[in-house]
C-alpha cells in the first residue's frame, strides 16, 4: 500500500468515530507524518467522496454543544479553534442557535447552579460567581446580566 492509500485509511479510521474540520483532519494526519501533498490529496478525495465537510461538522457541533448548554459566544471560539471559517461559522450557529433557546438554556443552567453557590458563598458572592460561570460557559454579557438581574428576587432552594 503506498503513502496516499495509508493516509486515506488513516483519515477515514480517524473520520469513523467523530466528525473532524478539514483543519483537524489535516492536523492529525501531519501528526502521523504524512507529507502535505498526500495530505492535500487524501483531503480533496475525502471532501469528494463527502466524508469530509465542515459545514456538516460544524452544524453537528453547534447542535451538540449547544444541548449541553454552551453559549454562541463559547461554541464560535471552539469552531474558530477547530479551523471552521469565520462564514461558515455565522451561518451555522445563526441556523442552528436560537436567540430564545438561547436564553431558556442560560437560565436554566442558572437556576441549577444559584442554589449550590449560595449555599456555599451567600447571595452576593454566589451571583458573582453564577456571572463569571455563565460568560465562560459562552453566554452574551448582555444575557448573564439580565438572567443574573432576575435571581435576585428568588430564594435559594436548599
Amino acid at each position: 500500500m503506498d503513502d496516499l492509500e495509508r493516509c486515506y485509511v488513516s483519515g477515514l479510521r480517524i473520520l469513523k468515530y467523530r466528525f473532524n474540520s478539514t483543519a483537524e483532519l489535516r492536523r492529525k494526519l501531519r501528526a502521523k507524518g504524512f507529507d502535505a501533498e498526500t495530505i492535500n490529496a487524501t483531503v480533496m478525495r475525502l471532501a469528494n467522496e463527502k466524508w469530509l465537510d465542515d459545514e456538516r461538522f460544524a452544524a453537528a457541533y453547534v447542535r451538540t454543544r449547544a444541548l449541553k448548554s454552551k453559549g454562541r459566544l463559547r461554541i464560535r471560539r471552539e469552531l474558530m479553534s477547530a479551523g471552521v471559517d469565520d462564514e461558515t461559522i455565522a451561518r451555522v450557529v445563526g441556523e442552528n442557535i436560537d436567540a430564545d433557546d438561547e436564553r431558556q438554556r442560560a437560565a436554566a443552567t442558572a437556576l441549577k447552579r444559584l442554589p449550590i453557590l449560595v449555599n456555599r458563598y451567600g447571595a452576593q458572592a454566589a451571583r458573582n460567581k453564577l456571572t463569571a460561570y455563565l460568560l465562560k460557559q459562552g453566554y452574551d454579557a448582555a444575557l448573564v446580566r439580565e438572567i443574573v438581574n432576575e435571581t435576585r428576587g428568588l430564594s435559594p432552594r436548599p
